[in-house]
């Protein structure tokens, strides 16, 4: 089933959508909000499938979807973590300095915790104060769970993943080197993100779901002309399971709880990139240095998935860079 929030309150409206993603219907007889719905979700999960079901079969006609209407899946989490299960990203950003990545890489995840108080909705400006920032949009698969026990196994956290969407992971490069240069990680240079329209279940992907990964072509647009559609179920180094079963090790993962995949990115370059970060280091691989300038004021960034039959599964993430004004 797909399911998506309308704006309204802090925490969205709950929709089930049909699959072709132009009718929906608020279900508050069941759960007001996504969230009410995970916190519960083995009850609520059947109840929604048969809403799904009823929606796709027309036994209820329910409202005409827009996705311009929509929150973020979740307009707000109690945690989101974004790992970084495509190394041969890492290896690359490290590569354009001559530094060479450990080989812990490659068998222990990188994840930081980010802010999730405040979500942007998929069609919203992303409003940036300063394009000084270096703002770059990044664009990943993210899976949402049920609750999680501390020290599951990665094969075991496969069975917590209740849904799946896709995020543009907000970065404003120029902040990242002097926030990691005090060796405490992220902060002021990862805004507030954005998730595609509507999340999906697992069992709505099919075959293009397969041992934590899905194996589908990631399309990051940007002023009309493709930057990339690498394949996110390749060269990913770490699956989902492992992600979640790295998030939990030390504690347990709440209802609600969103882990990124990373900046989707592959080994064969000629599938291009979903981020800017990543262009400009093959800039400076090939030439020394970057020709690629970081998004500005007005630039439109669009982050999509579309089925074998060439149909959005999640709605397109369609947003803008603004001018941040303090009110």
């Amino acid at each position: 089933m797909k399911l998506a929030s309308l704006k309204g309150g802090r925490d969205g409206r709950l929709v089930v959508v049909n699959t072709q993603m132009d009718r929906c219907i608020a279900v508050p007889e069941i759960a007001v909000t996504l969230q009410s719905a995970l916190d519960h979700w083995s009850e609520c999960a059947p109840q929604l499938a048969r809403v799904f079901t009823s929606l796709e079969n027309g036994d209820i006609q329910g409202d005409v979807f827009q996705p311009e209407n929509c929150a973020s899946p979740l307009p707000r989490a109690f945690h989101w973590a974004d790992g970084s299960a495509y190394v041969n990203h890492v290896e690359l950003v490290r590569k354009a300095r001559n530094a060479e990545i450990p080989d812990s890489f490659w068998v222990d995840p990188l994840m930081y915790q980010g802010g999730s108080d405040a979500f942007i909705g998929p069609r919203d400006d992303i409003e940036v104060a300063d394009e000084a920032w270096g703002i770059d949009f990044e664009a990943e698969v993210a899976v949402v769970l049920d609750d999680v026990p501390m020290g599951v196994s990665p094969e075991a956290a496969l069975q917590h993943i209740q849904l799946v969407m896709l995020v543009n992971d907000v970065s404003l490069r120029n902040l990242i080197p002097g926030e990691l240069a005090k060796g405490f990680g992220f902060y002021q240079s990862k805004p507030s993100s954005a998730f595609s329209p509507v999340a999906v279940t697992p069992g709505m992907l099919g075959d293009a779901w397969q041992a934590g990964k899905l194996h589908l072509p990631l399309r990051a647009v940007l002023n009309g002309e493709l930057v990339g559609e690498p394949n996110a179920g390749v060269d990913m180094t770490f699956d989902f399971g492992q992600l979640i079963a790295h998030a939990a090790k030390s504690r347990p993962l709440s209802a609600g709880t969103i882990i990124g995949s990373g900046t989707v990115s592959n080994n064969d370059r000629s599938s291009g990139s979903c981020c800017l970060a990543e262009v400009r280091m093959l800039e400076i691989i090939a030439a020394g240095k970057p020709v690629t300038e970081f998004m500005k004021f007005g630039d439109r960034i669009q982050i999509d998935m579309q089925d074998a039959a060439g149909h959005s599964i999640f709605g397109e993430i369609d947003q803008q860079v603004s001018r941040y004004v303090n009110p």
